[in-house]
């Protein structure tokens, strides 16, 4: 087994992080907490939703991250008549070996771009069901590994009804997070017109880090710890959701997964080898909104998931400094004030 005294150091890893991050910025103006989420899905292990309404840059930040990155990319532009097998793969009869012969899909890469997801049927969205929560493949009974790392970044139109299928909520739960990128401010917008007016950003953008490194980082992620009382903050926000009287759909257990191994991601960014409750609190929205159904009275009312998960916020009792105890890798357990909660 793999311990922390045989990985790189935490502040090695997080320079692989910031030459990312500083390549996605180049191409991404003034959306730094959007790239930063972004990288904490990554490193946590799972997959990003990008909502937004048309041209603001969804399919331009997922191809940003996977061109910063030298691993295998594909891309898939969903369409009503996608196939599932376009996706995992189709076994084909070879005349020469009078035997079946596995074609791999799209899905057989470490960044799958899924380009207006909501766009395929239901039939074409549940094939990638299995091969985001399991990282494998099963086709004719015969199951095929992902490789590693393995991420999906999906974007979809929430504003367009015309040829869209909502997606499930099994779909929607097996994307960790979920961002919207925005307008950009009047500045931003002037300086991507210098920028984007004449070339391309993406195409003089160069791999900045290799595979091998990101599976580094999202070990060293692993490693971060989580107090017992933080682990059961995070329980309390989201079985609020299951009893929260504007929501007839609350959070899974998977969701509480998700937002744990969202905060340790996001502790290791920031340095540290220790989650806090402020990094719960500053990825519940994005962790746990699209996950939830409001009911038909409180979408009468306007309300939306995201102020539910606000709500609840403000509501829970932030955990008291913990125990001094061991962090799992030879340190003291620090000490933390109670802080307010934060959005990234």
């Amino acid at each position: 087994m793999t311990t922390y005294d045989d990985r790189a150091s935490l502040t090695d890893l997080t320079a692989v992080v910031e030459r990312v991050r500083s390549s996605v910025e180049g191409v991404i103006e003034g959306k730094p907490e959007v790239v930063r989420l972004s990288l904490t899905v990554l490193l946590a292990e799972g997959h990003l939703l990008i909502e937004d309404v048309p041209g603001v840059g969804k399919t331009m930040l997922a191809k940003a991250l996977a061109r910063s990155i030298d691993c295998s990319v594909r891309r898939i532009q969903f369409t009503p008549d996608l196939l599932p097998s376009d996706i995992t793969g189709v076994s084909i009869w070879d005349q020469q070996r009078r035997d079946f012969e596995f074609k791999p899909g799209a899905i057989f890469a470490q960044i799958v771009i899924g380009d207006e997801i909501n766009r395929a049927s239901p039939k074409t969205q549940s094939a990638l069901l299995e091969s985001m929560e399991e990282r494998q493949v099963t086709i004719d009974g015969q199951t095929y590994e992902l490789p590693s790392p393995f991420m999906v970044v999906a974007t979809q139109n929430p504003v367009e009804m015309e040829g869209t299928y909502p997606l499930p909520e099994a779909q929607r739960d097996r994307f960790m997070a979920r961002v919207s990128i925005g307008y950009p401010s009047a500045d931003a917008e002037l300086q991507m017109l210098d920028i984007h007016g004449g070339v391309n950003p993406l195409d003089d953008l160069q791999p900045v880090a290799h595979a091998h490194d990101i599976v580094k980082l999202v070990e060293a992620v692993r490693g971060v710890h989580v107090a017992e009382t933080v682990r059961r903050y995070a329980v309390d926000l989201v079985s609020a959701t299951r009893t929260h009287p504007d929501l007839r759909l609350g959070a899974s257990p998977r969701a509480t997964l998700h937002l744990l191994r969202a905060a340790k991601a996001s502790a290791a960014l920031s340095g540290r080898e220790f989650a806090l409750p402020d990094d719960i609190q500053a990825l519940a929205v994005a962790v746990l909104a699209h996950r939830l159904l409001p009911t038909a009275q409180a979408q009468l009312n306007r309300r939306t998931a995201e102020q539910v998960v606000q709500e609840i916020l403000q509501r829970t009792p932030v955990p008291a400094a913990p125990q001094q105890g061991g962090l799992g890798m030879g340190r003291p357990a620090p000490a933390y004030p109670q802080q307010p909660p934060r959005s990234l």
